[in-house]
């Protein structure tokens, strides 16, 4: 696994200001896994990770950063039939021609970058009526906090690695805040009743095995607004969890 370091707040409006500091902190000592420090200009981001999928048989994990960076990556990424895992509090479809954290996945689908179909989301329990409206007319595949509750999350895991494994290229995007806020409280929207870090770590530790799974992003931490370090810290053990 390979690392890139994308310390940038380009989406973020103003609301989650810091997060842009989260990847050196998170990637403290690991100097010699990291190929690529991309800054706030993202627009070369896509290509930049095409050109290491294309030409490596090593995994690439972004270290954000705002969610917004998804975009670009996901862009370059995408070769048609690429699959796209998102845990997420939110699900980032509000209507706006701006990329930005709150809208990227809405217009990576406007696009035509991504297939609605090719989605699912994990963790969701923030969805306003305009996105719920969305999330229904393009049938996009999710589990929020009360589906996972019902099922389990072992059986919740098993279902997106059911549906995600006939992808030929699959991208795996964490957001922090699908972790509950007693679990990481450095993030820039807190929305109680997530999952545990436990849960989440569960769930990456599976993901990461599957074998069409190119490239992950951990995104949204804000060391700013974090309490003791917690969040750093468990966004450190995802990191190590693909290390």
């Amino acid at each position: 696994m390979k690392i890139a370091v994308v310390p940038a707040s380009y989406g973020s409006l103003g609301k989650n200001k810091g997060c842009e500091l989260a990847p050196a902190l998170l990637t403290k000592g690991l100097g010699a896994k990291i190929f690529e420090i991309i800054g706030e200009n993202l627009e070369d981001l896509g290509e930049k990770l095409l050109n290491f999928v294309n030409s490596s048989n090593d995994k690439l994990f972004l270290v954000g950063g705002d969610h917004s960076i998804t975009y670009f990556s996901f862009k370059g990424f995408s070769d048609g039939n690429s699959g796209l895992i998102v845990f997420d509090a939110h699900p980032d479809m509000q209507s706006s021609d701006f990329i930005t954290h709150e809208d990227y996945l809405r217009i990576l689908i406007e696009e035509g970058i991504l297939k609605s179909e090719n989605i699912v989301i994990v963790g969701l329990r923030s969805i306003s009526f305009e996105e719920q409206d969305y999330l229904i007319r393009k049938k996009i595949v999710y589990f929020d906090m009360n589906k996972i509750f019902e099922l389990g999350i072992e059986e919740v895991c098993n279902l997106v690695m059911e549906r995600m494994n006939k992808f030929s290229r699959l991208y795996l995007s964490i957001d922090i805040d699908a972790a509950d806020p007693a679990f990481a409280p450095g993030t820039g929207y807190l929305e109680p009743g997530g999952l545990s870090s436990f849960e989440l770590l569960y769930m990456v530790k599976r993901i990461r095995m599957m074998k069409n799974l190119k490239v992950v992003d951990l995104v949204e931490i804000n060391p700013n607004k974090d309490l003791n370090g917690i969040t750093v810290a468990l966004g450190r053990k995802i990191l190590e969890a693909f290390l």
